[in-house]
């Protein structure tokens, strides 16, 4: 009888661990990436490793924060991928520390505080311009062009609140022209709710302008777009780190570490720069040689500084939506 029952017993306990290694496999991913690119990372992971499923939520990364932050007691995500630093920092007490084996490729400067989070990919912003719809306006070449009155409606820029990459964005002019440039920046542009709205409407022609993401800009370029220019202002860009962490007590923990260490590869990042022109932070990998785009070392950088940047969030988002009040 006890002999008749050992095949059972075995066949129960084979599927009870098939089952949990089935489970420690799946991962839930929080982005704000967009389908092209989520899907472009999907099939490196799918090639790293087979048997990783990767579910997606969808969200900019302010909401995506929120909703980590109201889930904090019970994690629906396991992972983040897309928080610019600025925002990361905000939402600390949210993040599993883990040193990926692939840390040792990135800068310091790309990195989080205790392991918290690391840098993915660097935005560069610029300003992305319609020729089209410039209509009589000079080509812009500098940020404060968009402080002169004849500008006021005719470019969009986005909450920073909104979107991790705008509020780089909207630090970086704080830091360079202060609140005074900042509020004659605020008084002309148009204030749109995420990035997407941003380049969107620019390609699109409802703005002569948006100050946005390189990345974005640049797939218009290459769509064949040939209205759409990309200008680097003279007075310097801005470096807007986007970062990855996994979830405090994040279900699936050990298949977030898996994708963690997967999106730091060398593989995934000249991946997303080929496809999706999202510059690495990896030193490994040579922008210049795979696209078309500009090496880093010749454009101008106005430095910003990235742990500040993430202490000063809520500061920044009072100082802009002040302006933006004072404007109406």
């Amino acid at each position: 009888m006890k002999l008749k029952l050992l095949p059972l017993v075995a066949a129960t306990l084979l599927f009870s661990v098939t089952a949990r290694l089935t489970h420690a496999q799946t991962v839930v991913l929080y982005s704000s990436n967009n389908t092209e690119t989520i899907e472009a990372a999907l099939n490196v992971a799918k090639k790293k490793v087979p048997s990783l499923n990767v579910q997606q939520v969808t969200g900019g990364t302010g909401a995506l924060m929120k909703r980590i932050q109201a889930e904090s007691k019970n994690p629906r995500g396991d992972i983040l991928w897309s928080g610019g630093f600025g925002t990361l920092g905000a939402y600390k007490e949210y993040m599993e520390p883990y040193r990926s084996p692939d840390l040792a490729a990135i800068p310091e400067e790309f990195r989080g505080p205790g392991d918290l989070w690391v840098g993915t990919n660097v935005h560069l912003m610029v300003v992305m311009v319609n020729e089209k719809q410039l209509k009589g306006l000079p080509m812009p070449t500098t940020w404060s062009d968009f402080m002169k009155p004849e500008w006021k409606g005719r470019f969009a820029i986005t909450d920073p609140s909104k979107s991790a990459t705008a509020y780089m964005l909207v630090y970086g002019l704080l830091k360079q022209f202060g609140r005074d440039g900042l509020e004659k920046i605020a008084a002309n542009a148009v204030v749109t709710s995420s990035s997407g709205t941003t380049y969107k409407g620019t390609a699109m022609g409802e703005y002569a302008a948006g100050l946005t993401i390189e990345y974005a800009a640049q797939e218009y370029v290459a769509g064949g777009q040939k209205e759409i220019k990309l200008v680097y202002p003279s007075e310097g860009s801005y470096l807007a780190p986007e970062g990855m962490f996994i979830v405090k007590g994040a279900k699936n923990a050990e298949a977030a570490r898996a994708f963690y260490n997967v999106l730091l590869s060398k593989e995934m990042q000249q991946e997303l720069l080929v496809s999706a022109f999202r510059r690495p932070t990896r030193t490994d990998v040579q922008v210049s040689k795979l696209t078309s785009l500009p090496d880093i070392k010749s454009v101008k950088i106005f430095p910003l500084d990235q742990a500040a940047a993430s202490e000063e969030y809520e500061q920044l988002v009072s100082l802009w939506n002040l302006a933006v009040s004072k404007a109406r």
